[in-house]
């Protein structure tokens, strides 16, 4: 799996995880990303700083490639229990999480763990308001994972 760092043309940010460079280029070409934040579907790459996650690293050729090799593995099983952890632990707030982290702040709506997506905007709203939140890279899939 690939991570990519995408914008709408509104300019909001956010990001997506794609089998690959050519299925990210064949969904933004047929137009089945939309923005989170605004629904617009005129959504555009844009330099990302994070990697790539395979499901299972090719078998290498020397021994100091088969620890990485094994530590990769290592990261990526973890990473997939980390998301059925909050996947199972954490309501989907979806792009309401600004919205509904401050509820909870503030006692409109009852404390509840929760997940979602915010902008840079929001995260800095969040962070001046006094809301304690963090980012977590959470395997996105066609299939549930088994």
């Amino acid at each position: 799996m690939v991570v990519f760092d995408l914008t709408c043309i509104n300019g909001h940010q956010f990001e997506g995880w794609f089998e690959s460079l050519a299925d990210l280029e064949e969904q933004i070409g047929a137009r089945m990303l939309v923005c989170p934040v605004c629904g617009d579907a005129n959504v555009a790459r844009r330099p990302s700083t994070f990697g790539l996650v395979k499901s299972r690293p090719p078998v290498p050729a020397s021994p100091g490639q088969d620890q990485a090799s094994a530590r990769m593995a290592s990261a990526y099983d973890r990473l997939r229990a980390l998301t059925q952890t909050l996947e199972a632990e954490f309501a989907d707030v979806g792009s309401n999480f600004s919205d509904e982290a401050l509820k909870i702040h503030y006692g409109v709506s009852p404390r509840r763990n929760i997940r979602g997506l915010s902008t840079d905007d929001q995260e800095q709203m969040l962070r001046k308001e006094g809301v304690e939140f963090f980012k977590v890279p959470m395997l996105v899939r066609k299939t549930p994972i088994s």
